[in-house]
């Protein structure tokens, strides 16, 4: 009898946990909001772009699949951890526990903020990917650099514009809703630009380990195809 044995990258995986530490972590790191000088932020800015570059790299090493495959699997634990810390904030706390606020502050998204942060990692995760693969297949492998930083502007862009209205409509003063907006795609791209050095030398390395450079020739970009990950 053949036995059919997948094949796990090891690489792959580890980059795919990262991805998903990266993404709980953001969502923790959201409930902070600051400012640098004129600009509005929030504290997802210091990690949740490390998920863009993540992508980038899986794009461009292992091809639009496998991201695809990448950003439902770090949907579907992102998911999961809202919704355990959703339970955890509304089951009633000990007589002597008196951290209830702080607890809810950072556990106790309102379905109106979990869904925009859902909704808006999709659509720009996606649209990170669908851009990387594009360019890569159009430019035959060249420009990685300008594939890298177009992709981000343009999956930010679709994040930052998406999740801040719904999110924060009638929550924050609505003029501050813009700044917020062009805040973070100018930073986030501006991070994008700053660790592009080490991106492209993980990105080289992992192709030399892998022994891999899949180009996206003629596959399906449906969203939902997670079954064709092998392809």
């Amino acid at each position: 009898m053949k036995e059919n044995k997948r094949q796990v990258s090891v690489l792959f995986m580890l980059f795919g946990m990262l991805f998903c530490v990266c993404l709980i972590t953001a969502n923790v790191l959201e409930t902070k909001q600051m400012t640098l000088g004129p600009l509005s932020l929030t504290g997802g800015l210091i990690v949740f772009p490390v998920s863009y570059i993540i992508n980038d790299c899986v794009c461009e090493v292992w091809g639009y699949s496998k991201t695809r495959l990448l950003i439902w699997y770090g949907f579907a634990m992102n998911f999961i951890f809202v919704s355990f810390g959703a339970l955890c904030d509304a089951l009633p706390g000990a007589p002597y526990w008196t951290n209830d606020a702080g607890f809810h502050a950072i556990f106790g998204l309102a379905p109106r903020i979990a869904f925009a942060s859902f909704l808006a990692f999709i659509v720009g995760s996606f649209i990170n990917a669908y851009v990387m693969s594009r360019m890569k297949v159009s430019s035959g492998g060249r420009h990685f650099s300008l594939r890298a930083i177009l992709s981000t502007v343009f999956g930010e862009t679709a994040d930052s514009v998406i999740f801040f209205p719904i999110a924060l409509w009638g929550v924050v003063p609505n003029g501050e809703i813009p700044v917020l907006i062009i805040s973070q795609i100018f930073l986030k791209t501006l991070y994008e630009v700053l660790i592009l050095p080490i991106t492209i030398r993980v990105v080289r390395a992992t192709k030399r380990y892998e022994e891999t450079d899949t180009f996206d020739n003629d596959i399906d970009y449906n969203i939902f195809k997670i079954k064709e990950f092998d392809n």
